[in-house]
C-alpha cells in the first residue's frame, strides 16, 4: 500500500509540477496507476466510462447555470439590486455597507457562481460606496466576504460538482445550503453593524438622511428588484413547487436570464458570441476537472486507498471535531495553491470515507466542503475573489487580504459551529425532503 499511495502522490503533484492542468493532471494520475497496479483493459474501459461519467443526468445542470452566469455577467441586474436595496439597508447600523451583503446573497440565489457574484454586485457597489465616502476597509472586505455565498446559496456549481463526484443529491444539497448561508450572510451583516456602531465615523455622516427617506420612495425602489426576483422564481421557484428538476430549473434560468437580457436591451451579436464562448471554455475546463476526479476516485477505490487511510485515521482516534479541525487546517493551506474545484476533486476520494467513518452524513460534508471552497476564494495567493476586486478597485492584493480577514475568521468559526451543530445543514432537506 506504501508503493501505491506514493506513486498517487509523486505522480499527482509531479505533473501538476510540470505545469499540466489539474483536470489533466487527474486523468494522469489515474492512467498511470491503473497502468502500474492493475489489470484493467484501459483501451476498452475507458472510453465507455468517460461517456457514462459526462452523460450523468444531474451534470447537466452545471453548463447551464454557467450559461446562466455568462447571460447574467453581461446585463444591468447589479444597477438595479442597487437601486432596490439602498433605500431600505439604509435604516440599519452600517447603511450601504450592507448593499454588499444582501445584494450578493440575491444574486447567489440566481448565479451559482463566486466570481460571478462578486463581479456583478462589485462593479456597482463599490464604486458608489467609496465615492459616497464609505469605509474602504468594510466596503472591500465586506464584497469579498459576501461574495463567496455564491457557492453556498443554491443553486450552486461546487454543489453540483460535489454531488455528481460523491453520488449524493443535487437537490438534497440545494436544500442544505439555504440555512447555512443566510445565517452566515446574518453573521457578515452584525459584525458589519457592530463595527460601525464602535466607530461611527466608517459610516460618512451625510448617509445618515437615509433614515428618513419617505416609504413610499423606499417601497417604489422595490422595482429594481424584480429581474433578481423573476429570475429566482425562475429557478428556485420551478424546483420547490415540484415543477422542475435541478436540470430543468437550470434550463428556466437560462431562458429567464435571457428575458431580462432583452428586457435590459443588453443584447446583440456580438455579447452573444461572448456569452456563448465563455459558457463553452468555463464547461472545457470544468468537464475535464469532473471527468478526471471520478476516474481517479474509482480507480483509487479500486485498489484500497481510501479504506486504508480511514483505518489509519481510525486508529488514531481522533474526535469528530478535532478531525473536522485537521480538515479546515489542511483545506486552508491548500487554498493558498489550489483554486476550489481542482481542491474537490483531488481530496474527495480519500477525504470523504474518513468524514463518512466519523459519523458525519454526506450532505453536511457538501456544505462544509462548499463553506472551504468559500475560503479559498479569499485565501491569497490563489483568491479569485480577490482578482475580481483588484481588478474593479485597483488594491494591492495585501490590502485585499487584511481588509478580508475579519470575514475569513468569521467562515472559520461558522464551520466549526456546523461542527458542533450539523443540524442546521440537515434539517431543511430532512423535513422539505424528508
Amino acid at each position: 500500500m506504501g508503493a501505491i499511495v506514493s506513486s498517487l502522490f509523486g505522480l499527482l503533484f509531479g505533473t501538476l509540477a510540470a505545469g499540466a492542468w489539474i483536470g489533466i493532471a487527474l486523468l494522469s494520475t489515474a492512467i498511470g496507476l491503473m497502468l502500474m497496479f492493475t489489470h484493467i483493459p484501459i483501451d476498452k474501459l475507458f472510453p465507455q466510462y468517460v461517456f457514462n461519467i459526462l452523460t450523468t443526468p444531474d451534470l447537466v445542470a452545471l453548463p447551464l447555470f454557467i450559461l446562466m452566469g455568462e447571460f447574467l455577467f453581461r446585463t444591468k441586474i447589479s444597477e438595479t439590486l442597487f437601486t432596490g436595496l439602498a433605500p431600505w439597508t439604509g435604516l440599519l447600523p452600517g447603511r450601504l455597507l450592507h448593499v454588499n451583503i444582501v445584494g450578493c446573497s440575491i444574486f447567489a440565489a440566481i448565479s451559482g457562481s463566486s466570481a460571478a457574484t462578486t463581479q456583478v454586485v462589485g462593479r456597482m457597489t463599490l464604486k458608489e460606496l467609496l465615492s459616497r465616502g464609505y469605509s474602504p476597509e468594510l466596503a472591500i472586505g465586506g464584497l469579498a466576504g459576501a461574495g463567496t455565498l455564491g457557492f453556498l446559496i443554491p443553486p450552486s456549481t461546487v454543489m453540483i460538482m460535489y454531488g455528481v463526484l460523491a453520488n449524493e443529491s443535487i437537490l438534497r444539497l440545494f436544500t442544505a445550503g439555504f440555512l447555512p448561508g443566510l445565517l452566515l450572510a446574518s453573521t457578515f451583516g452584525a459584525y458589519i453593524m457592530i463595527r460601525s456602531a464602535l466607530k461611527p465615523d466608517l459610516i460618512p455622516e451625510g448617509e445618515r438622511a437615509l433614515r428618513h427617506m419617505p416609504l413610499r420612495e423606499r417601497f417604489a425602489a422595490l422595482r429594481g428588484l424584480a429581474p433578481a426576483l423573476f429570475l429566482i422564481l425562475c429557478v428556485l421557484g420551478s424546483m420547490y413547487g415540484g415543477l422542475a428538476t435541478p436540470s430543468e430549473a437550470a434550463a428556466l434560468g437560462v431562458v429567464g436570464a435571457f428575458l431580462v437580457s432583452l428586457y435590459q436591451r443588453c443584447l446583440s451579436l456580438k455579447v452573444l458570441r461572448d456569452i456563448v464562448l465563455g459558457a463553452v471554455q468555463t464547461c472545457s475546463v470544468m468537464g475535464i476537472i469532473i471527468l478526471g476526479a471520478s476516474v481517479l476516485g474509482n480507480v483509487t477505490s479500486t485498489l484500497g486507498i481510501p479504506a486504508a487511510v480511514a483505518n489509519f485515521v481510525t486508529a488514531l482516534d481522533l474526535s469528530p471535531i478535532v478531525l473536522i479541525l485537521a480538515l479546515i487546517g489542511l483545506y486552508l493551506v491548500l487554498g493558498t495553491a489550489l483554486e476550489g474545484f481542482s481542491m474537490i476533486a483531488t481530496t474527495l476520494p480519500v477525504v470523504l470515507p474518513l468524514v463518512e467513518a466519523a459519523g458525519f452524513d454526506k450532505v453536511w460534508f457538501g456544505i462544509f466542503m462548499v463553506l472551504v471552497v468559500e475560503m479559498a476564494q479569499i485565501t491569497p495567493p490563489v483568491a479569485f475573489n480577490f482578482a475580481v476586486i483588484q481588478n474593479i478597485t485597483g488594491r494591492s492584493t495585501g490590502y485585499i487580504a487584511k481588509v478580508t480577514f475579519p470575514f475569513l475568521l468569521i467562515m472559520i468559526l461558522f464551520v466549526i459551529l456546523l461542527a458542533l451543530f450539523p443540524q442546521i445543514v440537515t434539517i431543511m432537506p430532512d423535513l422539505l425532503l424528508g
